[in-house]
């Protein structure tokens, strides 16, 4: 056998989605949904877990602010740039292929981090946890899509999303617990059984082919390396341009940012000259000639900017304005946690009947709505009305996120689908992580602007700062609303 027939050999191993759906039955592709589910779960786990660690790896460690924000800071970055290459991978070498090694990698670098002895491994630890979560996180999306008729694709959506939702609101509770009892060492350990338990699940219900059982094509096609080098650099100098906005000097963002720009062009005119020449681009140009998919993207985007900016701002505000202690910050926004995975299988059955534009419109009005009553609140205003505000905004998510995907990929070709779920998912990401900066950007600029003020209160400042700060989200939902209202599909209706 020669060394090409061996490689196909190799990648064609796996069994098939007929052999698996004829091994398990009817149910299979809800097995398949579990064992992606789980995978997405253990891939989240360190996004949220470390992160209460943080202070302890620290001292440990003699590390400064600049020097600990890497911890999250490298985590995000290379989950954000490893979103693009997730389709080539899976064109590659296969879904099954592709999933085990992610979660492979993810748990090496769990286990690296968790034995590491210098801060240089911690920091290449979470580097690899998150090139191996920007993997994983676009594939379900891609199942749900391949794997589920149209009229259960907004049911399976609404189900997975309620399993992701819960993990990042109970990891840091755990991790925090676990640094408290073990060391910051055991918050690394903590994802290696689910990363065992999606390994399993994965090796046994994950094809080797597209789960609607499209071939695996494109086996010789090079990795776009430029792209990827573009995309990633840019993505470096659009984040860090970001961070110095908070320094003293403004020279170097604005020269980042320009380089930002500069990347971001240079990557579309090198995707667009690949795709005339007949070769794979890093991102296949067509997904934007498709109107639905670029109006969920600018919505992804500015949702990711709201959703990752309210998630920074809302316990800074409950501590900062308020003066509530950081225990009953928790306490206020863990009910909302519980509301929004319990919409999520009830918004997801809707998907399946309702015209999701509809749906992605109402949750961001919720969400703008919810951002809008913070000018309501006040040192005098009571706790279960601010636990209400922020439940009407956790309702919106819930609207949003089980049908944004559904919106913006399903009048894509079944060819473009994987390239469609992970441009939206970096797009979603690039917005999330660009939207703490900027959050915290105008924070600092309105805190300083009321502190120069003469005669005003150093509390009521403050409190007018982050009402500042919210108005801000509410209009970038208002202006994803806008958008959101395009994403129109065709009514699924259930077959007969």
């Amino acid at each position: 056998m020669s060394g090409g027939q061996h490689k196909a050999a190799t990648r064609t191993s796996a069994p098939s989605t007929t052999e698996l759906r004829e091994r398990y039955g009817q149910n299979y592709r809800w097995l398949l949904l579990l064992s992606v589910l789980a995978g997405t779960i253990a891939s989240l786990i360190p996004s949220t877990s470390v992160n209460v660690a943080i202070p302890a790896m620290s001292a440990h460690f003699t590390l400064g602010q600049e020097r600990a924000q890497w911890i999250t800071s490298g985590f995000m970055v290379a989950s954000t740039i490893a979103m693009l290459v997730t389709p080539w991978l899976l064109s590659r070498f296969g879904y099954r292929h592709t999933y085990i090694g992610a979660v492979v990698l993810l748990m090496v670098g769990a286990l690296a981090g968790g034995v590491a002895l210098n801060f240089p491994i911690v920091l290449a630890s979470r580097v690899a946890e998150g090139v191996a979560a920007g993997i994983i996180q676009p594939i379900p999306a891609v199942i749900i899509l391949n794997a589920f008729k149209p009229h259960e694709q907004g049911r399976a959506g609404g189900l997975f999303g309620m399993g992701v939702v819960l993990a990042p609101a109970l990891a840091p509770a755990l991790g925090g617990a676990l640094t408290d009892l073990f060391g910051w060492r055991s918050t690394f350990f903590m994802l290696v059984p689910v990363g065992l338990l999606s390994m399993w699940l994965g090796l046994k219900f994950i094809p080797h082919s597209a789960p609607g059982g499209a071939q695996i094509g494109g086996q010789g096609a090079r990795l776009d390396w430029l792209g990827l080098t573009l995309a990633g650099a840019g993505t470096l100098c659009l984040l860090n341009g970001m961070a110095e906005m908070h320094g003293t000097t403004r020279t170097t963002a604005f020269l980042l940012l320009a380089a930002a720009a500069v990347l971001l062009g240079c990557f579309i005119l090198w995707q667009r000259w690949l795709q005339r020449h007949d070769r794979r681009p890093l991102v296949d140009m067509r997904l934007f000639h498709v109107r639905p998919f670029v109006m969920g993207c600018i919505v992804a985007a500015v949702y990711g900017t709201a959703m990752f900016g309210s998630t920074y701002l809302l316990p800074l505000f409950m501590q900062m304005g308020l003066g509530l202690s950081a225990s009953m910050s928790g306490n206020l926004l863990l009910p909302a946690g519980l509301v929004l995975a319990a919409t999520f299988p009830l918004v997801g059955r809707l998907a399946d009947k309702q015209p999701t534009h509809w749906l992605v419109s109402i949750g961001l009005a919720l969400l703008a709505l919810s951002f809008a009553l913070m000018f309501w609140a006040r040192l005098s205003t009571p706790m279960w009305v601010l636990a209400a505000f922020i439940i009407i905004g956790r309702v919106g998510l819930g609207f949003i996120l089980p049908s944004l995907n559904l919106g913006a990929m399903r009048p894509l070709d079944k060819t473009l689908i994987a390239q469609g779920s992970s441009t939206i998912s970096f797009i979603r990401m690039l917005g999330g992580a660009a939207g703490v900066s900027l959050a915290g950007i105008v924070l600092e600029w309105r805190l300083a602007v009321h502190a120069a003020e003469a005669g005003v209160d150093a509390k009521a400042a403050q409190i007018s700062a982050f009402h500042e700060c919210f108005g801000l989200l509410t209009a970038l939902c208002l202006l994803a609303l806008a958008a959101a209202t395009q994403l129109r599909a065709p009514k699924v209706q259930a077959d007969a």
